[in-house]
């Protein structure tokens, strides 16, 4: 979580001065809000509800899925700024 939100903090610097703005709603934009956000409730679970064991590697694997997700998928399947296809 901590490298993600770096990331898309610096994205969102480097956006503005590329830009003139910080978020543009790009796909590739939109999955690594969804991935962060994936990953702040698998924080969540694990110290609100105590989650642990199966439940726990479950939405680790869907938050990592997540982030592969958006590196490839949206790079090469989903048009927009960060296509690359």
């Amino acid at each position: 979580l901590f490298m993600i939100s770096i990331g898309t903090y610096l994205g969102g610097v480097w956006a503005n001065e590329s830009w003139g703005r910080y978020w543009g709603w790009d796909a590739k934009e939109v999955g690594a809000l969804v991935a962060w956000l994936t990953y702040a409730g698998f924080l969540h679970s694990r110290i609100a509800y105590g989650w642990k064991g199966r439940s726990s590697a479950y939405f680790a694997l869907a938050a990592f899925l997540f982030v592969i997700f958006t590196y490839l998928g949206v790079s090469y399947l989903l048009p927009g700024l960060h296509s690359y296809a």
